[in-house]
């Protein structure tokens, strides 16, 4: 015999009149508070079209008045200087933090360093270029990586310092010359007494060893044209001759092409051994957009229609609640 109690059908209907009671109720709750907000900007229309004319006015002023630019130089510090660049960038950015205007003026050279807001570095993440010919940097990043996320490891202080690449960003309230702000900027970053000796010794250590190259891979070519000449006068039967000198000829090849690629990085070097800190890019002026950096003419008329809508809502609110106490 079946123990099953048998459902109410009933009970059901009114369950489900009640849901769609309530569903009813909601959509009105809805439709009563849009005819609301509707039957407000009718009532106070004027005072709307005033706040958006007055808000977008104003933005547009400060908009106007409140310029601000993002300029941006690349560099490469170069004989180990890398450590060096980054606290003078600091010292530069903690002076324009204090206001210390004669520091930018007198000793960075900055003709008008009140425009200056801002200034930072951070390196420009290539971790192909990192890893490249440089099989201890590959071993270091699978070590620091064991422990860590990858990405961690690229951006982390010891990994993006050893970067060729560095970017060198600072926000200005008004357009800036390269002659009146990069110039001074980049000749005050390689004012050092120490890496301007470093850079003399090693940009002449450099030149010598491009020589020395050059003498031997012609010396080399002198070897592989008399090879050349020795094979063509000899008989075939001095093949085993021919083989032992083939196994040396083949070191001697090697050899070549890897000075061959050697005078190609170290001329490449070479552009950027003039200076320590040697400027590769520079791009001035890009207006700054981000947070609401020219957005004030939209801000600011939806915020006064949003604030005088409060009031209005308050004001309802008391004056009900008052009533009530009455």
């Amino acid at each position: 015999m079946s123990t099953k109690v048998p459902q109410n059908n009933e009970d059901q209907e009114i369950d489900l009149f009640l849901i769609s009671k309530s569903i009813g109720r909601f959509y009105d709750r809805i439709n009563s508070s849009i005819f609301r907000l509707i039957q407000f900007f009718v009532r106070n229309w004027i005072i709307v079209v005033s706040l958006f004319i007055f808000g977008f006015g104003l933005g547009w002023y400060l908009d106007f008045n409140r310029e601000s630019y993002e300029n941006k130089i690349i560099v490469t510090p170069n004989f180990g200087s890398v450590d060096y660049l980054y606290s003078k960038i600091d010292l530069i950015d903690s002076k324009i933090s204090s206001g210390d205007t004669v520091f930018l003026k007198k000793v960075v050279g900055i003709s008008h360093p009140s425009a200056i807001k801002k200034i930072e570095i951070k390196p420009v993440s290539d971790a192909f270029k990192f890893v490249e010919d440089k099989e201890q940097n590959f071993e270091l990043l699978k070590l620091m990586a064991e422990d860590g996320d990858i990405n961690k490891v690229l951006v982390d202080n010891v990994t993006s310092k050893n970067y060729t690449f560095h970017t060198i960003s600072f926000i200005s309230d008004e357009l800036v010359d390269e002659k009146e702000f990069i110039e001074p900027l980049l000749k005050y970053l390689n004012s050092s007494e120490y890496f301007n000796s470093i850079q003399k010794i090693g940009f002449k250590n450099l030149e010598q060893q491009i020589a020395q190259n050059d003498t031997i891979i012609a010396q080399i070519d002198n070897v592989l044209n008399g090879f050349s000449s020795t094979v063509k006068n000899t008989s075939k039967n001095d093949k085993l001759v021919y083989y032992n000198e083939n196994t040396q000829l083949n070191d001697i090849i090697k050899t070549k092409q890897y000075l061959v690629n050697e005078q190609g990085k170290n001329k490449l070097k070479l552009v950027s051994f003039d200076k320590t800190i040697k400027e590769i890019n520079s791009t001035l002026n890009i207006e700054n957009t981000k947070f609401i950096n020219g957005k004030l003419k939209i801000i600011l008329p939806f915020l006064f229609i949003l604030i005088f809508g409060f009031i209005y809502l308050f004001r309802a609110f008391y004056r009900k609640q008052s009533q009530k106490g009455l």
